[in-house]
């Protein structure tokens, strides 16, 4: 096993951070649900889709 150095040398992909994150919320979001699958409403609304679109309307 193979550990990273101490002293900052670890690089952070925030794009990548931020995708799973929306993966975790989805995640959660499912595990909660009552039914089988989330409506593409429910994902919109956990992945702040229409939240994007009104500020790029902006």
């Amino acid at each position: 096993m193979r550990v990273a150095p101490a002293g900052g040398t670890a690089v952070q992909d925030h794009v990548a951070l931020a995708e799973i994150e929306l993966c975790g919320d989805l995640m959660i979001a499912a595990s909660a649900a009552d039914e089988d699958r989330l409506s593409l409403q429910s994902i919109d609304e956990v992945l702040r889709v229409a939240e994007e679109r009104d500020d790029s309307e902006e």
